[in-house]
């Protein structure tokens, strides 16, 4: 792969500049936010009816909410951050990170938003952070507390107690190196990755999530316990590298948070936020085709948008919040992209996508559930490698049940509930029929719940059923074979082989979100967009004092 291309020397300018972002999910706010603070006019274009892209929030005539897409939020100083910002000042040089956990304090239990942000959303701290039910109806609480997790281990497995003491104190190195240390490093060129791999080697994080994991647990429920959250940034526990165990001690550091009327409530919060800085959004603006200037490698610039409808919008910088894979293969021209070829976009492995039921029900206090609900299958191993590997739909499958309703009953009529059920599916390069397998996937699922007893009585409660496949997040959400987070998270596609925030191929051309670096999830989504950020003040000349 080639290296970023030169940039131009900052010249002194007059007038305010300009930029577009296409996407109003959390990175295009989270960027559009950042650009208002560094001083552009920026205008987020959105295709869809509203804000939010994945965490696209639904109201259903019949009283029920629902958030579309992510729900478990962490890290809440990462939105504290952005409720601070304030037009024209673009704190780049601010702490990435409170003092207390650089000095290796724990984060005070039941903390959630700070005061900037407590302007425009309330949140709220979950615990337990999962309820993760087995196959034989025995479960686990994960909240981060040692000695609750020694003693469900002492319980479920204790031959296994010695290798969680081992296990904590690794990811603990590894979360210090990887997230606290290196975790807003962008990795543009090869000389950067090269200088943090012996590190890596050292803390063993090279290798897969669950060796890395089963090094440490002879108990198959524990191998489960302590790897299945890459699945919900969409990442292969059995291809991810052990970098991610970091997410254990991501999730224990800072604790996992709601946002009270949902997801959705904090969407709505950062676009306050960004408008109350000085920046528009268009809804029902998709984008066409990013506009270029200049027809020599290394001279091609962004220079604005045309819009489905024809308009065209000129900019002094566009960044993308899209899908990396469609927004090259769609709105930029083949002859203006050599190193984002088609053929090195095709190549590329992408995420695992989802089918999602959404469903209302009657209420009752019979339910053996928590906020956040992992119901695993009868198979592990397998079931991931054909998933991510032979794509094909098994006999089994696993869910993640989210019941918000029991933090929030204002999501749903009085008397009932509001939930979704999550199943990791292959993309759509499986050739999966979802016309087809879609409804029976659907129905097998709540069939599935209300066979363990988590909702007794289901099918009769039921009061509102509907669900989405991978054909909605390649139509509605233009995603590249219908995957739900971007490239697959394997080794050979992170860090400086993941898609570069500043493009390689022109200038003021910029990514931000899943796609980008570092990665998927709400909290590496909000990192991408400081990311970002930095690279464009460095390239525009705004900010001198740019941490590196």
């Amino acid at each position: 792969m080639t290296s970023a291309l030169p940039r131009p020397a900052p010249s002194p300018y007059a007038r305010r500049k300009t930029a577009l972002v296409i996407g109003a999910g959390f990175g295009g706010l989270a960027l559009g936010i950042r650009l208002q603070s560094l001083g552009f006019d920026t205008t987020i274009l959105e295709r869809l009816d509203g804000p939010g892209g994945r965490a696209y929030q639904k109201r259903t005539p019949d009283g029920y909410v629902f958030d579309m897409g992510p729900t478990v939020l962490t890290v809440p100083h990462f939105i504290e951050e952005l409720f601070a910002l304030e037009r024209d000042r673009a704190g780049l040089d601010a702490p990435d990170y409170p003092p207390e956990v650089l000095s290796g304090e724990r984060v005070k239990e039941g903390v959630s938003g700070g005061p900037h942000t407590s302007r425009y959303v309330t949140l709220v701290p979950i615990l337990p952070f999962y309820r993760i039910v087995f196959h034989d109806g025995t479960y686990f609480d994960y909240d981060g507390d040692p000695e609750s997790t020694r003693r469900q281990i002492a319980e479920l497995a204790p031959g296994d107690l010695a290798g969680y003491e081992r296990f904590h104190a690794d990811a603990e190195a590894i979360f210090r190196r990887g997230f606290l240390e290196l975790g807003y490093t962008h990795f543009g060129d090869v000389p950067t990755m090269l200088r943090v791999v012996p590190d890596l080697l050292k803390l063993d994080a090279v290798r897969t999530l669950f060796s890395f994991t089963s090094k440490y647990f002879q108990s198959d429920k524990l191998r489960q316990v302590f790897s299945f959250e890459t699945l919900l940034v969409g990442g292969n526990p059995l291809s991810v590298p052990a970098i991610y165990a970091m997410i254990h001690f991501v999730e224990k550091t800072w604790g996992i948070h709601y946002a009270m009327g949902g997801t959705g409530a904090l969407v709505r919060g950062l676009v306050q936020k960004f408008e109350e800085l000085g920046g528009a959004i268009r809804y029902g603006a998709g984008v066409d085709e990013v506009l270029v200037d200049g027809n020599l490698p290394g001279k091609r610039t962004a220079r604005g948008v045309r819009l489905e409808s024809g308009e065209e919008l000129r900019a002094d910088l566009v960044a993308s919040n899209g899908d990396w894979a469609n927004t090259y293969l769609k709105r930029v021209r083949p002859s203006a992209r050599l190193v984002n070829s088609d053929l090195r976009v095709k190549a590329a492995s992408e995420s695992m996508s989802l089918l999602v039921v959404y469903f209302g029900f009657r209420g009752g206090d019979d339910l053996p559930l928590k906020h956040h609900n992992i119901l695993l299958g009868p198979r592990y191993e397998a079931l991931l490698s054909e998933i991510f590997g032979t794509k094909r739909l098994g006999e089994d499958f696993s869910q993640y049940l989210h019941v918000p309703t029991l933090t929030d009953p204002a999501l749903a009529p009085a008397g009932h509930h509001a939930a979704y059920t999550l199943v990791p599916v292959p993309h759509n390069g499986s050739g999966i029929d979802w016309d087809v397998e879609g409804p029976k996937l659907a129905e097998a699922a709540l069939a599935d719940i209300e066979r363990r007893g988590l909702i007794p009585g289901l099918r009769e409660r039921l009061t509102h059923f509907e669900f989405i496949t991978p054909d909605y997040f390649a139509g509605t959400l233009d995603s590249y074979l219908g995957n739900a987070f971007g490239p697959e998270p394997r080794l050979v596609q992170s860090a400086f082989f993941r898609p570069h925030n500043r493009s390689e191929d022109l200038h003021n051309f910029y990514l931000v979100g899943a796609g980008a670096q570092p990665g998927a999830g709400t909290p590496s989504v909000m990192m991408s967009a400081k990311m970002t950020a930095r690279l464009i003040a460095e390239d525009f000349g705004i900010h001198a004092d740019i941490r590196r």
